[in-house]
């Protein structure tokens, strides 16, 4: 082999060496925040940078209220994406305040975050950013800068992993089990919208408004003094996940969701109607 042709075979061996690198880190990064490609004109702050800019930005949380009374970036204000009046409030925002804005949901794989920045560019709403590694990485890393049912700092220990929630879930074949088996009180979780009117299990569960503490209260009260099991099932098993950081604040230990929520119990008679 000629030192031409060796020179050329290293070259090229180098450059299909650099090539599997960065396709290996783009993979990498896709696999991280899938959002960023397909949200491509959306700008993003990474999480260092928004800790040492924190007083610098305006920090929004689009979620909904729930979420953000539960675990908050500290200090920021709530916009829920998807309320009416979205648009008029960023503008309004805006107009009132020339700081970076910087929009965040619940981390790498919500695409909330990405959504709002981009509606905001498409209503000429300018200098919006997405904090895409969400509200959990931020209060993991920076608890003194977080809010956790209202207190501040955060107890990285209080943070419920997707471990300890998966704990707590059950199959929606397996709720109805112990539905019909049990004594359990079951509580219906879902807003008006979502309900629309319709029971899943008639005669045996109770309803309450997330946003309802007194009700809220009362069951899981009810549930501790009569040493009984809370059941709780809600539009798609989203909502649960932080529900379940008031039940532990509350000192309750026996408690499950329905995987999936309502839509999963209906998927599951629908598949089964199909078989027979």
């Amino acid at each position: 082999m000629t030192s031409q042709v060796m020179k050329s075979w290293c070259l090229g061996f180098l450059a299909l060496l650099s090539y599997l690198f960065v396709s290996s880190l783009l993979a990498a990064e896709k696999e991280e925040f899938p959002g960023r490609p397909l949200y491509p004109s959306v700008s993003v702050i990474e999480l260092e940078e928004l800790y040492r800019r924190i007083d610098e930005v305006l920090v929004v949380d689009v979620r909904s209220a729930y979420e953000y009374d539960t675990l908050r970036v500290k200090g920021a204000v709530n916009v829920p994406i998807s309320s009416k009046t979205f648009v008029s409030r960023m503008r309004e925002l805006r107009a009132s305040d020339p700081r970076p804005i910087v929009v965040y949901c619940n981390g790498k794989t919500c695409m909330k975050s990405y959504k709002a920045a981009r509606k905001c560019a498409v209503n000429k709403i300018d200098n919006v950013h997405s904090f895409d590694a969400g509200i959990m990485d931020w209060a993991r890393t920076y608890p003194d800068r977080a809010e956790l049912l209202g207190k501040s700092p955060v107890n990285p220990k209080q943070l419920i992993s997707k471990k300890d929630f998966k704990k707590h879930l059950l199959s929606p074949d397996d709720y109805g089990e112990r539905v019909a088996s049990t004594s359990a009180i079951v509580l219906d979780v879902r807003d008006r919208f979502q309900r629309e009117g319709l029971s899943i299990y008639v005669g045996r569960e109770r309803r309450a408004y997330l946003d309802d503490k007194s009700k809220l209260d009362r069951y899981i009260d009810k549930a501790k003094r009569e040493n009984k099991t809370l059941l709780v099932h809600d539009a798609a098993g989203k909502q649960v996940r932080w529900l379940q950081y008031y039940l532990e604040d509350k000192g309750l230990k026996s408690y499950y969701f329905m995987e999936g929520g309502v839509s999963a119990y209906y998927n599951l008679l629908k598949s089964d109607f199909a078989k027979n």
